[in-house]
């Protein structure tokens, strides 16, 4: 299994950016995703879950109303879109499955079965 994130970079406070993640070799369609970040300094912590059917997201609330999880099953892939970017956003990002029916709570780390490697999101201020 792996998970492939990309999208990462550098830009100012205020703007956007969209993650991708890319999954392979398992059945995305019943696997539910997450993406958590590890800021500088900062243990890694939840920033929003999409459940395999794409009908429920739970978001962090330092994201709610900036951040929008989303997935095409067709592709495998799941997406953050990040707009109104803060300095405080800059962290390491990660992407995190886990088999659908899981009962750990979606911000729980240790429901996760497979990580991918991070990508890196820079905001100045």
């Amino acid at each position: 299994v792996q998970l492939q994130a990309s999208g990462g970079g550098l830009v100012q406070a205020g703007g956007s950016l969209r993650l991708s993640c890319t999954a392979s070799g398992l059945t995305f369609r019943t696997i539910e995703m997450a993406w958590f970040r590890q800021g500088p300094g900062k243990e890694r912590e939840f920033v929003a879950g999409i459940r395999w059917s794409g009908t429920s997201t739970f978001y962090a609330d330092s994201v709610k109303g900036r951040f929008t999880i989303s997935r095409d099953n067709a592709r495998n892939t799941v997406y953050l879109q990040m707009n109104s970017l803060k300095p405080e956003d800059t962290a390491v990002y990660y992407c995190a499955a886990r088999r659908q029916g899981t009962i750990v709570v979606f911000s729980s780390q240790r429901g996760y079965d497979y990580w991918g490697q991070g990508t890196l999101v820079t905001v100045s201020s």
